[in-house]
């Protein structure tokens, strides 16, 4: 049977979205950053296009309407594109800071320079060189998971703790002091642990469940009368179930894209 230049295209955007995001753990496990859902969806979509043999950052080029498409977004809506615009001008003024095993801490910029062409709506983003040791010729202490993964999140919250709990998979099991886990989930600003629960971990791991490749649970567990850490449960899916994730990944980008995306 002839393939449609649709059938094509969509099974071309599928393998794309399977691209693999590759990171050191230090930039995961020890990194503070304040990105909105959008500015770390297209980090993790320049980290996607680095290839395995890359020893130096290439600029990478894009369309918007590509990115929009990608992420299942409205690639004809100009709303999206002054987002996906506005994102990217902010990630140029976004750092991360990372804790080094001395105890100090560094900064760190996300982009080098960025150009967009008004009129065809092509963008060029380099990463900064400091970021090369956390995200070139990776050896050991890293990790690595499918870009799809991501694409469907609504919460700001839920990748930066699919990312945490993807690196401690090995473990089965993590306890995270809650303190620490709000700093590396940018959300020091629940103060009050419900809050947190309700408003950030019932989310996330929502989402996590639903749209990822991993189960998740969680408890909070107390030293004397305070709640002090969280014990989280981590379970890689069965073949059966990462493809029903993949499903609801397909379904929910598609809904995403009917209402306008963004």
């Amino acid at each position: 049977m002839v393939k449609s230049e649709k059938q094509k295209s969509d099974e071309k955007l599928n393998i794309e979205r399977g691209n693999l995001v590759v990171k050191r753990n230090d930039l995961i496990q020890k990194a503070h950053h304040h990105l909105s859902l959008q500015e770390q969806k297209i980090v993790l979509f320049l980290i996607s296009k680095i290839k395995p043999n890359d020893t130096e950052f290439t600029e990478q080029e894009f369309y918007i309407a590509e990115y929009c498409k990608f992420c299942g977004m409205d690639e004809t809506s100009g709303k999206n594109y002054s987002g996906v615009k506005d994102a990217i001008g902010k990630l140029l003024s976004r750092f991360v800071w990372i804790k080094r095993d001395n105890g100090s801490i560094t900064s760190l910029r996300w982009i080098d320079k960025a150009t967009i062409n008004e009129g065809s709506g092509l963008v060029q983003l380099k990463f900064d060189k400091d970021l090369k040791p956390y995200l070139l010729f990776l050896e050991e202490r890293y990790t690595l998971y499918e870009m799809r993964y991501t694409l469907a999140m609504r919460s700001q919250y839920s990748i930066r703790l699919y990312e945490l709990l993807k690196s401690y998979e090995f473990k089965k099991n993590v306890y995270i002091e809650i303190e620490e886990l709000k700093r590396l989930m940018s959300a020091e600003n629940h103060k009050i642990n419900n809050n947190f629960k309700r408003r950030v971990l019932e989310i996330a791991v929502r989402e996590i469940n639903e749209y990822t490749d991993i189960s998740v649970t969680y408890n909070f567990h107390k030293e004397g009368r305070r709640f002090s850490n969280v014990l989280f449960g981590i379970d890689k899916k069965e073949a059966f179930e990462r493809f029903k994730a993949g499903t609801k990944i397909n379904e929910m980008l598609d809904e995403k894209k009917k209402a306008g995306g963004y």
